[in-house]
């Protein structure tokens, strides 16, 4: 019995080092990392509604190259937007017309 309690302490040790590696190296949960966030979501959504003339369709948080920022896609008529809005001040970082839809899994719908 004293073996398995030896095994389990090192898994356990093992999963709480690895664990805290990947946490140091800024590989963070979208989900965990949006509480760090001064802007809500719902607040990104307002500005990018506004920025675009339109209604939000869908939004996301992501880590871009200048940090934290919601991308919203925004829908003006027959016309979709991609603003991103900085989760720290609000600003809009980056606004341009998405003309394809390019979604994760490579198909051609949604």
């Amino acid at each position: 019995m004293p073996r398995a309690h030896t095994i389990a302490a090192l898994t356990v040790a093992l999963t709480t080092a690895a664990t805290a590696a990947y946490a140091s190296t800024g590989n963070e949960n979208d989900a965990v990392a949006i509480t760090n966030a001064k802007i809500s979501l719902s607040q990104a959504v307002q500005t990018a509604e506004q920025h675009a003339h339109g209604r939000a369709s869908s939004a996301e948080y992501e880590n871009t190259s200048q940090g934290w920022a919601y991308d919203v896609e925004v829908v003006n008529g027959q016309k979709v937007f991609d603003v991103k809005i900085d989760a720290q001040d609000g600003s809009v970082l980056a606004s341009s017309p998405d003309h394809a839809d390019h979604d994760d899994d490579g198909d051609e719908t949604d």
